[in-house]
């Protein structure tokens, strides 16, 4: 077993809140190891608001597409179209997208270092010591140990950092998601459209969550997500793409992986441990968006990072999900409510997909995704989307 310097900081897992967090912490002048495994991409439909792309200062070239309106389609295949007000959803490839971002961590100074996390060790001193396998070329697996002031685990749903630390967290409930990329077909071809999204709920392609195509330019995502055991997300991926005239495009490759359905009650071990992304369960509920949430976290984990390095206090560390929950809990809420009443079955989703026909919920819901914050601007508008909202819900609205 080798072993290296002392690290300020030591971030497992290279996602987009795990890069976030080296980026941050490298520009903070921290002495910073991210640590990927390599070859790994998260199933992901690739759409990023436009908040994400201002904060995080993405560059346009990294946009694969541009969205300018979503369908959403019902069991009975009705269509509803929602025209994204004044603007666009950025569509990224995972595969482009996660590496820019590992890179521009390099580049801020974090030193990469591709491997798999295997365990949390203790040095004599107290500090954290991470113990991982790597291969370096052609050679044969090597064990090193990376000792750090702080850990940052970023290494998705299932994160074995979290395991170490909070043991059963890896029980955490989550829909599991499968999707295939494939070519795209010729805008207008078969009803595709390459500045679209189209978001499928129907029971026979999700009996609990929801399907979906979206454009990446090029290539295009055709995905599905579920949490009921026995169900066959590769089943239920070919037969939407019968049923979209999908089924003769060429697929690219196939990623699978579980999406946590709530954040956890903690992200800290209150020593030198923080949790960000996935492995903190930070994904929204009923859209199970989880890029901005995720850059967002690693930017909190960061933070919260620097100032346990700065100050020596480990209460320093709670304050990522302190202020990650203050900015976004009350959205979570809401969208997990969302989720456990339209999502049951298809005479609800039947009804879900009406109601996005409504101005008022279509003007609200682009707002708040786009710019990741409830509007308060129009108490009215909400007071009618309850009223609608109820009446869909005790089937007294006609769909």
């Amino acid at each position: 077993m080798t072993a290296s310097a002392i690290y300020d900081a030591v971030v497992v897992g290279g996602g987009p809140a795990g890069a976030t967090a080296a980026h941050d912490l490298a520009l903070r002048g921290r002495s910073v190891l991210l640590l990927d495994k390599a070859g790994r991409i998260k199933p992901c439909g690739g759409a990023i608001p436009p908040r994400l792309i201002r904060d995080f200062a993405i560059p346009d070239h990294l946009l694969a597409a541009k969205a300018r309106a979503a369908r959403m389609i019902a069991p009975s295949a009705k269509q509803v179209d929602m025209p994204v007000e004044g603007g666009f959803v950025g569509m990224v490839d995972r595969e482009v997208f996660d590496e820019w971002l590992r890179e521009r961590a390099r580049n801020a100074g974090a030193e990469r270092v591709q491997g798999q996390f295997e365990r949390l060790e203790r040095d004599d001193d107290g500090v954290s010591a991470v113990v991982c396998t790597v291969r370096e070329g052609d050679g044969p697996p090597t064990t090193r140990r990376f000792s750090a002031r702080a850990v940052i685990g970023a290494d998705g749903a299932r994160s074995r950092v979290a395991a170490s630390i909070f043991p059963g967290e890896d029980k955490t409930p989550c829909v599991f998601a499968y999707h295939e990329i494939i070519r795209s077909p010729a805008h207008g071809q078969g009803g595709f459209d390459s500045a679209r999204c189209d978001v499928v709920y129907d029971g026979r392609f999700s009996p609990d969550f929801y399907a979906w195509v979206f454009p990446h330019g090029d290539c295009s995502s055709v995905g599905v997500g579920s949490a009921r055991k026995g169900f066959s997300l590769r089943g239920a991926a070919a037969a939407l793409r019968r049923e979209l005239g999908l089924g003769g495009c060429e697929t690219i490759r196939t990623e699978g992986a579980p999406i946590p359905l709530r954040p956890l009650k903690r992200w800290d071990n209150g020593r030198d441990v923080v949790l960000a992304g996935d492995a903190a369960g930070v994904v929204a509920p009923a859209s199970g968006e989880g890029i901005y949430y995720a850059m967002v976290g690693g930017r909190e984990a960061a933070c919260a990072a620097d100032a346990l390095l700065a100050t020596g206090k480990a209460q320093a560390l709670a304050g990522a999900r302190r202020r990650f929950m203050k900015a976004h809990g009350q959205v979570f809420f809401i969208l997990g409510i969302m989720q456990h009443f339209w999502y049951r079955n298809d005479k609800r989703r039947e009804r879900f997909v009406a109601m996005c026909a409504d101005p008022d919920v279509q003007h609200l819901t682009w707002q708040a995704y786009m710019n990741k914050e409830l509007v308060k601007a129009k108490p009215g508008a909400h007071m009618r989307i309850f009223m609608k909202d109820m009446g869909h819900l005790l089937g007294m609205t006609p769909t």
